[in-house]
Parts: structure tokens; C-alpha cells; sequence
């Protein structure tokens, strides 16, 4: 599937920029959502970086492309965990950064799976929709 056969490819990106937003913003905010749940915090960052990478990765489809994201989300992941450390409200913890990696490397894999064309899939199923 090349880059070009996604018919929505401008508003998949613009929501996958909004995501990688999102992420940056609850890293970075004094007051980060925080639920009583074991390992709350360590699934989120895992899950985060899962949907970052496997997001893009259905827009840039080669492989060349995905190495370059899965090195850019890692190394926002450890800029991030700085950033927390700098700003002397949030922590910095190398078990994020395991996690963010985690994430990330989950979803790399996965792009040997269908999970890699989800995007294309729905792009499919709305041309079906017809709207009076």
C-alpha cells in the first residue's frame, strides 16, 4: 500500500500530530491524570507511544520511514523524561523511557500484521457510507 492511497492521509495526519501533542502536554504538565490503578502510569506510557507509532506508521508505509519514526518517538520519549526532570514538579524515571520504547517497539512489530492497515481499512468502509 503506497502513501498516496490513503484519500484522508491530510486529516490522519493532522489527528496524528494532535496525539503526538497530547502526549507532550500530559508529560509535561504539573498536574498529569493519575488513576489508583497499579502500573497506571507505566501502561499509559507504554500505550501512548503504542498508538504514536502504530498511528504513523499507517501513514508513511516504508520501512525506511518507519525506522525514522520509531527513532523520533523513542527519542521524544527521552527528551521528555528531561524535560520532567528540569522542570522540578514531575520526575524523571528510566522506567518511562522503557516503557515509551516498549510501546513504540510493539508497534513496529505489529506492522507485519493487518493492524498496519487500519486506516486504510476505515477509509474503505466510509466510502461505503452514503449520506443523503
Amino acid at each position: 500500500m503506497s502513501e498516496q492511497y490513503l484519500r484522508y492521509r491530510s486529516l490522519w495526519l493532522i489527528i496524528g500530530w494532535s496525539l503526538v501533542s497530547l502526549v507532550i502536554y500530559g508529560s509535561l504538565t504539573t498536574s498529569p491524570v493519575q488513576l489508583d490503578i497499579s502500573y497506571f502510569d507505566k501502561f499509559s506510557h507504554l500505550f501512548s507511544y503504542f498508538v504514536l507509532m502504530g498511528w504513523f506508521v499507517q501513514i508513511y508505509t516504508k520501512f525506511i520511514q518507519h525506522f525514522f519514526w520509531a527513532l523520533f518517538f523513542v527519542a521524544l520519549g527521552i527528551a521528555l523524561e528531561y524535560l520532567q526532570a528540569l522542570g522540578g514538579v514531575r520526575y524523571f524515571e528510566w522506567a518511562d523511557m522503557l516503557a515509551n520504547s516498549t510501546g513504540v517497539l510493539l508497534a513496529l512489530v505489529l506492522t507485519k500484521t493487518r493492524f498496519a492497515s487500519s486506516l486504510h481499512w476505515f477509509e474503505t468502509r466510509i466510502g461505503l457510507i452514503r449520506f443523503h
